[in-house]
This record gives C-alpha cells, sequence and structure tokens, in this order.
C-alpha cells in the first residue's frame, strides 16, 4: 500500500525503525569534485539498492549528504538544489516516492552548522566586504585579518577546515533562512526526518525552534544528532530531538570484541539503559557498528568473525540499529590520514549482490532484521543482564512477561553457557533452530560455537 504523508500521525515510526545509511556521492561513484557543470542523474542506479534494502528488514534511509556542495557534500553551495552530481530534484522526489511505496521513510542530512565558500551569502562577502548585508550570517568575520585562501578578511571555521564557514545560528535571519530550507525539504520531497551534521556545534535553542517548526509541518518528523561526546540526554528530549549517534556504545562494540572484554559492552549498556538508574533510560539512541566517518567493521576487527556477534548486539540491545551500506556484507575500508573515500566507495548493487564478500554475513544480517521486526521486545522492551565474562555475555529484553535472550561468544573456542532464565514459567524456544530449550535449576543451558550467538525467545 505504501506510505502516505497522512501516516505519519499513527505512531512514532522511528521507534521500531532499522535504517540504512546511503552515502549517495560514493556509492555511485560520482566525481569528488564539482565542476558545475551538467547534471548526471545517478539516482536510478540509487534506485536499484530499494528491494535489496526492504529485504534487510530496514524500514528508513538516511540518505546524504544531498544538498548541492563543491568536493564531499558538507561543503553546501545551494541548500534547494540536489548536488547536479546526483541528479535534480525531479530524481529525489521519485526516489523518495518509491521508497514510501514500499514502506521505506526516507531522512536527509541537515548540514546547518556551516556552508562551503561557494555559497551566496560567503561569496557577497568577498566581493562587498563591510557593505555586505551577510556579514552577520557568519562567525567571526574580522576585515582586520587574513584567511588561509587569502580573502583579506577572516572567519570561524568548522574545526579548521577552512572551505567549511561557520554560520551565525544567533542571526535571526540565518535562523529564518535555515527553517525555510527544511520546510521546502518537507514540501517540495516529503522527506520523514533530518540527521543534523554536526549536532553539537549547534545552538540548542536554534534546534527548539527546529523542534517547534517540523512538529507543526509533518507530525513525527524525526530529528537525529551527530553527537560525539558529552551527555546525550541533553538534546535528547521532547522540545528538541528524537535521537542522537550512540558513539559510546559505537567504540564498546568493536574494541570490546578486538579486546575479548564483553565487560566494556555490558558497562556501556548498564550504564546507558539499566532499568535501574540508567543515563538514557527510555531514550532511542541511534545504534551503528560503522558509518561515512569511521573505518569500516570488517577492517576495525582483528578477528573477522567477531562481525557476527557485533551485528547481533547490534540489533538485539538498546538502540535504533542502522546499517552501513555495503558492511552487511563485509565491505573493507579504512581512512588514509584524512581521506575518507575509502570508506564510501562506488558499488554496482546487481554486481555486489551476485558475488557478496561474505554471503553468510549478508543472510544473518537479514535474519536479525526479520527477528528485529517481528520482536517487539526489541524495541519496546526492558534490558536485563544475565550472565557476564571477558567472553561470552547474556541478556534478556523484556516486555510485558514475554521476551528474548540473547547469547554472544567472542571467544575462538566453543562455549558452554548456564544461562539464568529472565522469568519462570515459560516455554524457551531458539528462534535460530527452531529447537526448545530445557529449564533446569532456574537456567537454560547453550552450547555457543566460536564467534557464535543464540537467540531464544520466552512466552
Amino acid at each position: 500500500m505504501g506510505l502516505r504523508q497522512e501516516d505519519s500521525v499513527v505512531g512514532k515510526w522511528f521507534e521500531e525503525a532499522v535504517f540504512y545509511h546511503m552515502y549517495p556521492i560514493g556509492m555511485t561513484g560520482a566525481p569528488r569534485k564539482n565542476e558545475g557543470t551538467e547534471t548526471v542523474h545517478r539516482f536510478d542506479s540509487l534506485m536499484k539498492w530499494l528491494p535489496h534494502i526492504k529485504e534487510l528488514g530496514c524500514t528508513a534511509i538516511y540518505i546524504g549528504p544531498l544538498f548541492e556542495s563543491s568536493t564531499h557534500g558538507y561543503d553546501t553551495r545551494d541548500y534547494r538544489v540536489v548536488d547536479r552530481r546526483l541528479g535534480d530534484n525531479e530524481d529525489f522526489k521519485k526516489f523518495v516516492a518509491e521508497a514510501h511505496k514500499i514502506d521505506i521513510r526516507v531522512v536527509v542530512d541537515g548540514v546547518f552548522n556551516h556552508t562551503g565558500r561557494e555559497f551566496f551569502a560567503f561569496q557577497d562577502i568577498q566581493k562587498n566586504r563591510e557593505q555586505s548585508p551577510y556579514c552577520s550570517w557568519y562567525k567571526g568575520i574580522n576585515f582586520g585579518w587574513n584567511s588561509p585562501y587569502n580573502d583579506g578578511f577572516g572567519y570561524e571555521a568548522w574545526r579548521n577546515c577552512f572551505e567549511l564557514v561557520n554560520l551565525n545560528l544567533w542571526e535571526p535571519k540565518v535562523r529564518e533562512y535555515l527553517l525555510d530550507v527544511i520546510g521546502f525539504w518537507i514540501d517540495e520531497f516529503d522527506i520523514d526526518g533530518i540527521r543534523l551534521d554536526c549536532a553539537d556545534c549547534l545552538e540548542f535553542s536554534f534546534m527548539e525552534d527546529m523542534r517547534r517548526f517540523t512538529n507543526e509541518k509533518k507530525k513525527d518528523f524525526w530529528l537525529m544528532g551527530e553527537v560525539i561526546h558529552g551527555d546525550y540526554s541533553r538534546y535528547v528530549k521532547p522540545e528538541m530531538l528524537d535521537s542522537v549517534t550512540n558513539y559510546e556504545l559505537h567504540k564498546g562494540l568493536y574494541s570490546g570484541h578486538n579486546d575479548h572484554n564483553y565487560f566494556e559492552i555490558a558497562h556501556t549498556i548498564r550504564r546507558e539503559f539499566d532499568a535501574n538508574g540508567g543515563i538514557y533510560k527510555g531514550l532511542r539512541l541511534y545504534s551503528f557498528v560503522d558509518n561515512h566517518d569511521v573505518d569500516r567493521i570488517a577492517s576495525k576487527l582483528k578477528i573477522p568473525g567477531h562481525i557476527y556477534p557485533v551485528y547481533t548486539l547490534l540489533f538485539t540491545l538498546p538502540g535504533i540499529p542502522s546499517i552501513y551500506y555495503g558492511s552487511e556484507w563485509g565491505i573493507q575500508g579504512r581512512k588514509e590520514g584524512s581521506n575518507d573515500d575509502l570508506l564510501r566507495p562506488a558499488v554496482d548493487i546487481e554486481a555486489a549482490l551476485e558475488k557478496p564478500d561474505d554471503p553468510k554475513l549478508l543472510e544473518w544480517v537479514k535474519f536479525l532484521g526479520r527477528i528485529h521486526a517481528e520482536e517487539a521486545s526489541l524495541t519496546d522492551g526492558s534490558y536485563q543482564e544475565l550472565l557476564l565474562t571477558n567472553r561470552q555475555y547474556a541478556f534478556a529484553r523484556k516486555l510485558d512477561g514475554e521476551g528474548i535472550v540473547v547469547a554472544v561468544n567472542n571467544d575462538e573456542n566453543p562455549a558452554e553457557l548456564r544461562i539464568r532464565i529472565p522469568e519462570g514459567g515459560k516455554s524457551y524456544i531458539s528462534l535460530i533452530s527452531k529447537k526448545e530449550a530445557v529449564v533446569q535449576d532456574g537456567c537454560i543451558c547453550v552450547t555457543l560455537a566460536p564467534n557464535e550467538s543464540e537467540i531464544i525467545k520466552f512466552k
């Protein structure tokens, strides 16, 4: 039947979502530099990914950046135009419509902390200097200084990357302009949310303005912020954002395996989500094992087989899971200094699915996607730790007396586990083998091969 705009008023779709993360400039093989010449219609190749994304069990796409930019997508030239290296506005409208037809939401990158140097307001300052009406649009404009680009004036830049000029979000005209841009993307493309780039650099009052504005424009419009460090609860609140990136868990998921230290992951979850005092209890944080800014998980893990329990935990621990394109079959990729290109390769989806790097992993991720969709406890259930050693970890997700028991093994050897049951008087059935687990003395016995997982339903 597909999604309609009015469907968004029913429930908070993002609380049950599994996201698929697309970096379109990279995955389509678009040129690294935008020469500003012809428009190349590459959305046809992105459209081919939709059946695969659906088969993975993903219910939402985070795609971006899309604004017309000069290079990597985050140096915006024009907020109202899709990057010509990808196509035009009509191409993206079609992409969103096709995604909605198969019940997949679409969220875009909102790059509102800075613009590129080719943005009209900055170019006006270059041309008209002190007489420009846009001097107040940027932070730190100083005509008594000079920039590394020899502009004859200085300005604040994001992390001293002077191709990214920091906007002054205290300027009312800047806020008005950006909110108008957001309204344009909602009205023109029917997007379902925005991932806020550099949310930890944005003014809180600006994000509050954005929340009020989007609430009026579209019910259940999702706002998620890129936040790396700090207290996530400062951002995730009804008057501001729905979610932020859980970098704390991201770090635990790979280093907890590399160090054979499940205590790190368990401590993170206990600190964040435990029913007794978890500081983010009740919040829906955005979980990921890799993205366009960090090394691919298949390259980051010291033992390749650990990727299986990593994905098990991604889908079953509290949080909104996200898959970065191609990592579901084990694409490799590491940064080279400041160069992110190897994290963002071109991929022909049809050729990749004919011969994926790790077809077993791909099938495991599909299975996890189905389980996540079918088991309400994985989205709404409480968390309860059941067993913890350096190399084995078991926990339950419980909802109304039913739920899921998850057990993982990061050892190179098989493990025999006795896991205390979270609820008595229930049947325990493996969702993998379909066999019933025997309950004895308040425990179930589970045998795990190296890097193996078990997922058991109880009701």
